[in-house]
């Protein structure tokens, strides 16, 4: 079946957000190497990658994957700014190979100037920058489906495509989904005939072989809002029935669900502690799941 999770908290070191994964019967797992509002990273200890990679095998939590920085912008026009957003993607994926991780959760980016076309042309060398200075690496970049406010891309599987497309399918990149992103960009995964014309659209359009995960978000806003606005579980615009039916989707086997929805607010970050929030939404989530002979 799909392997439910969360997003955690490295507070108080890498290894902490394995630890919080355990404390909250995570079978899989997300997580920001580095503070996803800056530039700069620390560079992570030998002992502290160790006992990471330790704990991960230990609790046999898998997979486990990084969300890039937010200020990459691999669509940017300003030479300055996309050589930047490049370097960082590089040292984000340099981190998770080191970590053992599947890969990175990038946003794709942001068109600053000129046309979509060239947008998507624009991220698609920048990817193929990073790879080939990586010939060897394992980590993958995982681009996530977008809930396409104001200029962002990647909100129509046409545009994720086209990404592909120009990178001739690489086995490095494939495509992380989000419910929330899914109904604020206009597919329609609340009705059954609209959940099926959806995945339809994106098996004959990418292919289901190049999905790699799922953000688990309930959304603010409704069917085409193009707003990225995340609800708990069941208490947004999409209720239950779409969690459901991913959730128990055989084409969906083994796959990550992670939720990011909101968590308590809490002065103590350092700690490992349980999220009653998450603690709700991630019991939401199992109590969908159907059990299956053997």
């Amino acid at each position: 079946m799909s392997r439910l999770g969360a997003h955690m908290s490295i507070g108080g070191g890498l290894p902490n957000a394995v630890e919080r994964a355990v404390l909250h019967g995570c079978e899989a797992l997300q997580i920001f190497t580095k503070s996803a509002g800056m530039w700069r990273a620390r560079v992570i200890p030998a002992d502290e990658i160790a006992r990471f990679r330790r704990r991960v095998d230990e609790t046999g939590i898998q997979p486990v994957v990084s969300h890039a920085s937010y200020l990459i912008n691999l669509a940017a026009r300003d030479d300055a700014l996309r050589e930047r957003s490049i370097a960082a993607l590089g040292d984000e994926l340099d981190r998770a190979e080191a970590l053992g991780l599947l890969g990175v959760v990038l946003h794709p980016g942001a068109c600053t100037g000129g046309t979509d076309r060239d947008g998507l042309a624009r991220i698609a060398v920048g990817l193929r920058t990073v790879l080939r200075a990586r010939p060897r690496r394992r980590a993958r970049v995982l681009l996530e489906h977008t809930a396409g406010q104001g200029t962002v891309l990647g909100h129509r599987f046409e545009q994720l495509a086209t990404i592909l497309d120009q990178l001739n399918g690489s086995p490095r990149v494939g495509v992380w989904l989000d419910t929330c992103h899914l109904i604020a960009a206009g597919y329609d995964i609340v009705t059954p005939r609209g959940y099926a014309a959806t995945f339809r659209a994106f098996d004959r359009l990418i292919g289901i072989g190049s999905l790699a995960g799922f953000h688990l978000n309930d959304s603010k806003r409704p069917l085409g809002s193009r707003v990225d606005r995340h609800e708990h579980i069941g208490e947004g615009h999409l209720g239950l029935e779409p969690f459901r039916r991913l959730l128990n989707d055989r084409r969906f086997d083994g796959l990550p669900m992670l939720i990011e929805t909101a968590k308590m607010e809490r002065k103590e970050r350092t700690r490992v502690l349980a999220d009653p929030l998450d603690a709700r939404n991630l019991d939401v989530l199992r109590a969908l799941r159907l059990r299956r002979p053997g």
